[in-house]
Formats: structure tokens, sequence, C-alpha cells
């Protein structure tokens, strides 16, 4: 039954229902110019927005694992999902920056589920001849979500002001939290399991855990960094209009979706296994942000052309990475597997934007945050080469 064809239905709203949660945050880099202009603020303190709905899902996502893990995908996704559509509804109302965070801190919480729900739904229907691709086109969602927030909302805000854009994300993550509700199902062959705190324990010690702690946690540092500084970076070393720099981080978008999903597929038939094309995108990744230090990354041309590089191997590395996390976990702990290693990642994921930011604006440059990016990278892949 795992064949039937309605694990595509499956595939099909696990993505709709992340490109629509994520839709609102991942258009924030995208509304970076707008944002410091409205709200008169400096780069650390636009980091910080985009990290503010990433600090909750730090305790909530390994608890989110323990009730996949229990209960149905489809209640604890469906409701997450919701609460991320009522927090941005009630923040429209938000009076200015203080109030936007908070209602940022409890986007995070509903989004919690999300992640790893998606992730566990289509690891359970897909077999491993095609759970890479499968894997890749979920989680293709989130750079998505970033092409079209980054299509529509500077937009909006333009027209509207930047409280309009909470509105429509509000109805957008709704929409994605009817649509699993609606139609997701689980493998019949398939039950709940109940988790162990021993086997939780042991799962930290595991050498295919450390790897994806440590290759996650630099990943998404850099890909938090393209979304805090590409479009200043665009704007104020390149010289290019704030619209040509929005539509460049669209491509950059662009770029990393079909990154997840072309890495994924490849990593299905890469025969050094999964973690090689992960491999592969952390040295990719320490070209693209080293080559930003150097001259060329002054020219506009040759700028774009970086940040479409790194947006492809820099948000594509997701695809492989969750597929070999989601396979190497034992069967019976997927999801708590998923969310503990996500939740390491968002220790990254909420320092990532505000320290990157703060060391631009302490250095006077980004130059100091790339190289940064650029050696941490080095490290990983270093690393976990040899584990």
């Amino acid at each position: 039954m795992r064949t039937s064809q309605y694990r595509w239905v499956i595939l099909g709203v696990a993505t709709f229902t992340q490109t629509a949660a994520a839709f609102f945050v991942q258009g924030i880099g995208a509304m970076s110019v707008h944002l410091r202009r409205d709200l008169e603020l400096n780069t650390t303190q636009l980091g910080l927005l985009l990290s503010a709905a990433q600090l909750l899902p730090l305790a909530g996502l390994p608890v989110a694992g323990r009730l996949l893990d229990r209960h149905a995908e489809r209640w604890v996704v469906g409701i997450g999902a919701l609460v991320v559509a009522v927090a941005l509804a009630a923040g429209s109302a938000a009076p200015g920056y203080v109030s936007l965070l908070v209602v940022l801190l409890i986007v995070g919480a509903g989004y919690s589920t999300v992640q790893p729900g998606g992730s566990k739904s289509v690891a359970s229907w897909f077999d491993a001849s095609q759970r890479g691709l499968a894997m890749g086109i979920r989680q293709a969602g989130l750079p998505l979500g970033g092409v079209l927030a980054a299509l529509a909302l500077p937009a909006l805000a333009t027209a509207f002001g930047w409280r309009s854009t909470l509105v429509v994300g509000a109805l957008v993550a709704l929409s994605g939290a009817v649509a699993f509700m609606a139609f997701h199902r689980r493998p019949p062959d398939q039950r709940p399991m109940v988790t162990t705190s021993r086997v939780r324990l042991e799962l930290l010690r595991e050498p295919y855990m450390k790897k994806i702690i440590l290759s996650g946690t630099s990943m998404v540092s850099v890909h938090g960094g393209l979304g805090v500084l590409t479009v200043l970076y665009l704007h104020e070393v390149t010289s290019v209009t704030p619209v040509s720099a929005v539509l460049v981080y669209v491509a950059v978008q662009c770029a990393g979706t079909l990154g997840r999903v072309c890495l994924a597929a490849w990593s299905d038939r890469h025969g050094s296994g999964r973690y090689a094309c992960v491999l592969t995108c952390l040295a990719a990744v320490i070209i693209g942000t080293a080559a930003l230090t150097t001259p060329i990354g002054r020219s506009p041309v040759a700028a774009c052309l970086v940040f479409v590089w790194l947006g492809f191997f820099g948000i594509g590395w997701y695809g492989p990475w969750v597929a070999y996390a989601a396979e190497s976990a034992p069967p019976d702990h997927t999801g708590f597997a998923l969310g503990l290693a996500m939740a390491v990642n968002q220790v990254a994921v909420v320092l990532a934007p505000p320290a990157l930011g703060l060391l631009t604006d302490l250095t006077g440059g980004f130059a100091a945050a790339w190289a940064l990016l650029a050696v941490l990278t080095a490290v990983t892949l270093a690393m976990t080469a040899r584990l």
C-alpha cells in the first residue's frame, strides 16, 4: 500500500503546508529595505526579526517530535499551522517593532510541528528508492515560500504598509492548515509508537547524529546569512536598486528550491550515500562565501551569480540532509530524531541572523560575515568527512 498513488497527494499537501506556513517569515529578508525604513531598524534588529520566529522551536521541535511518534501528523501539523495563522492575524495590529517580535515568537511555536511533521509523513509514504526525491520536493516548500513572499510582500508593504503583509501571511498559513487536516492520512501499515528515554539519550551518541547536527548547524547559518544579508549586500556594496536586489533574492530562493529537489534526487542514486551530497554542498558553500570577500563580490553581475550559486547549494542541501536523517534514525523514533536534529539546528537559526547583522554593523561591511561563514563551513566539512 506504500506504493499507492495517494503518496503523491501526501507529498503535495505536505509541500503546500510547508510553503504556506513559512511564507511570511521567509519574506522578511525581501522586505529588509522597507522594514529598516519604516521601523527605523539597524541590521542587528533586522536579524532579530528573522530569529524571533525560530526561538521557541528550540524547545518545541523535540516536543513536536515526541507528539508525532505518538499521534497522527494530521492533527499535530494542522493545529500548529493554525497557530501560525492566528498569530499573524493578531500581529496585523502590532504597533511597532517589539510587538512584531512577540508575534513572531508565537509563529515559531506553531511552526515547530510543521517541519518535522511534514518530513515524517513523506518519509513514511515513500520507500528508499524515491525517498530522497520526495523529501527534496517537500523541503522545496521552504524556499518556494520565500520566492512567493519575495514577489508579493514588498509590493504589499509599499502599497498598503507592512501590517498588510501579516494579514496576507495569516490567510496563506490558514490555507495550509486546512489542506493538511483535510487530505493527510497515515499509511495503512503505520501505527503510533511510544519512545523511551533510553533510546533518546543513545541517539545523541550515534556518529550519524553527530554528522547531522554539525552539518545542519553550519548550513542553516549560511541560510540565515543569505536571508538577512543578500538584499542589503547587493544594494549597499554593488549599488543595485532595491527592486533589483529583491529580484536577485527571488532568484536565490528559486535556486534553493531547485537545489532541494535536484540534490535530493541525486542522493537517491549517489554511490557513496546521501551524506556525500551534503559534503558536496558544504564545499560549494565555502567557495561561494569566500568569493564574496574578494573583489569578485563587488561586481554586480558576479555577485548575483555567486548568490544564485549559494542559493542552490546553501539552501538546497536540506533535501539530502533530511532524507539522510530520516533514514538513519531508528524506525520507531523517526519523529523524535528529526525533531531533535532540527531543534539543535534552531540554535544556529536563532543566533546566526542577529550575530551576522551585529558583525556587519560593528565592522562597517559584509566581508567579516561572509568570512566567518566560510570558516565555520570548512571546519564542519573537515570534521564530518572523518566520522
